[in-house]
């Protein structure tokens, strides 16, 4: 099956193409410029050079949030017009998942955590058992803190990644209780090709929906939105 995958949740942000078990194009940059920027030309750029025609897909995976609001708006609406366009399933890969899937054949737990400001993090806590990710903890917004304190409970290894890690770095060293690690570099942020082999599984899992129906997710408002009810609160 021919899957392309798409992730701009966060500061990275990336394009692949999967065919069967291979990944025949991929392109990741994390150059600070914005979304709208890089993503449809890096689409175009991996599309051309797998030699694998749009119209030859049989579905477009994406990360689909938690992240960046302004991120996620645009790895969205531009999957959605490609799957308008061309009739194709949108497959809707939990940005979590994606980036615990790089290190999928870890043993312990893996612990994805995305900055989300103020000492909180999206994170969620995955485990391999017999083959298969596991979702020990469900995604979400939580305090670093208490997402070590969580952790604590388990007597395993944990091994981290995405971009809370060089945010919250000291905190994890000062205060974790459990064996952990970090992961290297090349596997350490979003990539859409972690993307598009997740979301191959799910296809065969019938973990899809229409262009129209697709939609990210958020699991909490907008800094903008959470600004403007603080301003409203103290006007009260």
């Amino acid at each position: 099956m021919k899957i392309l995958g798409v992730d701009s949740s966060g500061l990275a942000a990336s394009a692949a193409v999967l065919s069967g078990d291979t990944v025949v194009a991929e392109f990741t940059v994390n150059n600070k410029k914005t979304h709208s920027q890089t993503l449809l030309p890096m689409i175009k750029e991996v599309v051309d050079f797998s030699g694998i025609p749009l119209e030859e897909l049989d579905a477009i995976a994406v990360a689909a949030g938690p992240g960046s609001f302004t991120g996620l708006r645009i790895g969205s609406s531009t999957v959605k017009g490609l799957g308008l366009v061309l009739d194709k399933p949108i497959i809707p890969v939990p940005t979590l998942e994606g980036l615990a899937y790089q290190l999928a054949e870890s043993d312990g737990f893996i612990c994805p955590i995305m900055d989300a400001r103020r000492n909180q993090v999206y994170t969620g806590v995955y485990e391999m058992r017999e083959g298969q990710m596991v979702e020990v903890m469900d995604q979400c917004a939580m305090d670093i803190h208490d997402l070590l304190k969580e952790l604590s409970q388990y007597p395993v290894k944990v091994h981290f990644l995405g971009d809370g890690v060089p945010v919250y770095e000291e905190i994890i060293r000062e205060e974790i209780v459990n064996e952990y690690s970090f992961a290297p570099a090349h596997m350490s942020r979003q990539r859409a090709a972690a993307v598009a082999a997740l979301g191959a599984l799910y296809y065969h899992q019938g973990r899809v929906e229409t262009a129209a129906e697709h939609r990210p997710v958020y699991l909490r408002k907008s800094q903008a939105e959470r600004e403007r009810e603080e301003r409203l609160h103290a006007a009260d």
